[in-house]
């Protein structure tokens, strides 16, 4: 019996496209499903005349595969995950390689590495990001874990990956769970991503007036510039053009303004708090997103709130374009602080395997945060590895100083108007506190100290101190 050079568990649309990606690709493919007529159905229609073989279970699938058997699990993250590795663990022979292609979270990647490890298995946590079109005709790729397995893997993964100028969307992240660390970030900085873009399309909306005609117009036109080329935009300008069959409105009209999310966002403000790095424009986005799901809350408010009467009354055109600087400018915040998180996890986590311009080019092609700019990320890192923050390239420090003029006349006019624009705001105060000398934390420290003898440093002197602010009273004695 001909044995099968990659094994797919997990047939839900994205486990379905990455098998028919690697089949393209010229590997004969098992598949195995929990639910059989799923596996049944993907045999009878989509794998029809194509290189693959059907499984029923995993001991049958196992034994279709050649050595080392490399086997990409597409399961939900969580207790899924851990029930799969202990069916297929004891079906495995040491050499094996299981990835987790899912978005697990990256200690969970890690203890699932150690134990397979232990018993001479191996262990790949690889982020996939695409959506569905990506798994099928290329993803970004971010596989971490053992380099060996990686080299195994790699003839596979080189060749399903989005192709773009400068080689595969897929690179070797680093160890352990890195590959499903720098997953978490692509993610956040994602959601960074699409509130700015939200924040920009609620204020040509509702300050400028502009119609679902023009909302696709100026996106498109936005696509258009190196600056803000990207998926995202691109898919927005689309949106708009759609127009709901039922209603004969823009569907993006009739859709609930609450967002749902799936935790990878919420993973990577946490993990940021316990790093402590500053990701104020990834977290303002979070926020955004559980705001939005109160609405109920917020129909009641809006009865009992008022905001501002004012209206806008300037140049619409002019103030379209500063909506373009001031995302973009905000847009590199948001970059500037994935990487620095992404950094910080390098030098702490990762033994300082994590080459961010490296990373930065496989998110050139098939991932969701795919735009222009990355090359220009890509080329910082590239020019400087130590770059401690994307704010101090060149190119992005000189195109922030042009053009914060029009980032803060657009963040004013959303306050006088009552826009909130949470990311825009804060990207534009990650800017100013980052570029500042001195904050008024200097007080904080000093409260600090008068109230729990927390001490402080002087800017004068080295070493460390606590003042006696007043006299510490005594209580007097209580009378009955």
């Amino acid at each position: 019996m001909s044995q099968q050079d990659f094994g797919l568990i997990g047939l839900a649309v994205m486990g379905e496209n990455l098998a028919l990606n690697v089949e393209r690709n010229g590997f004969s493919v098992a598949v195995y499903n929990r639910t059989p007529a799923r596996t049944e159905a993907f045999m009878a229609e989509r794998a029809v005349g194509r290189k693959f073989k059907a499984t029923y279970t995993l001991e049958e699938f196992v034994a279709s595969l050649s050595r080392p058997r490399r086997i990409l699990a597409m399961v939900k993250a969580g207790q899924p995950v851990d029930d799969l590795i202990a069916q297929l663990k004891p079906l495995l022979e040491p050499g094996d390689i299981l990835i987790d292609g899912g978005n697990s979270l990256y200690t969970d990647t890690e203890r699932r590495g150690a134990e397979l490890e232990a018993v001479g298995l191996c262990f790949v946590g690889m982020g996939v990001s695409g959506g569905e079109a990506g798994a099928l005709n290329g993803p970004s790729l971010m596989p971490g874990g053992s380099p060996d397995a990686y080299k195994a893997l790699e003839p596979i993964l080189t060749k399903i990956a989005a192709q773009v100028d400068d080689g595969p969307c897929v690179t070797y992240i680093g160890p352990g769970g890195a590959g499903h660390y720098v997953k978490m970030v692509h993610n956040g900085i994602e959601y960074g991503d699409m509130q700015l873009i939200a924040e920009a399309y609620d204020l040509l909306k509702n300050v400028l007036g502009l119609n679902h005609q023009q909302l696709h117009e100026v996106f498109k036109e936005w696509n258009g510039t190196p600056e803000l080329n990207s998926f995202l935009i691109e898919i927005t300008s689309q949106i708009f053009t759609y127009i709901d069959p039922e209603t004969q409105l823009p569907l993006v009209d009739v859709i609930v303004d609450a967002a749902g999310q799936k935790g990878t966002g919420r993973w990577t403000v946490e993990t940021a708090l316990d790093m402590g790095v500053a990701i104020p424009t990834i977290t303002a986005a979070v926020n955004a997103r559980i705001m939005s799901s109160i609405k109920a809350e917020r129909l009641a408010a809006a009865q009992q709130l008022p905001g501002p009467s004012a209206s806008f009354s300037g140049d619409v055109n002019a103030f379209i374009d500063k909506i373009r600087d001031a995302l973009y400018c905000s847009k590199i915040c948001s970059y500037a602080q994935g990487m620095a998180l992404i950094a910080k996890a390098s030098r702490e986590l990762f033994d300082n395997r994590l080459n961010l311009g490296e990373i930065a080019r496989i998110w050139k092609g098939g991932c969701i945060i795919r735009a222009g700019f990355l090359n220009k990320i890509k080329q910082a890192y590239d020019e400087n590895p130590d770059l401690p923050n994307l704010l101090l390239a060149p190119e992005f420090k000189q195109t922030i100083l042009d053009k914060q003029a029009a980032w803060r006349e657009v963040m004013l006019e959303a306050t006088r108007l009552g826009i909130a624009a949470p990311a825009f705001g804060a990207s534009l105060e990650y800017f100013d506190s980052y570029r500042r000398d001195r904050l008024p934390q200097n007080l904080t420290q000093a409260q600090r100290d008068f109230f729990g003898a927390h001490t402080y440093e002087r800017l004068d002197k080295p070493g460390t101190f606590h003042t006696e602010w007043v006299p510490i009273q005594e209580s007097a004695p209580v009378t009955r």
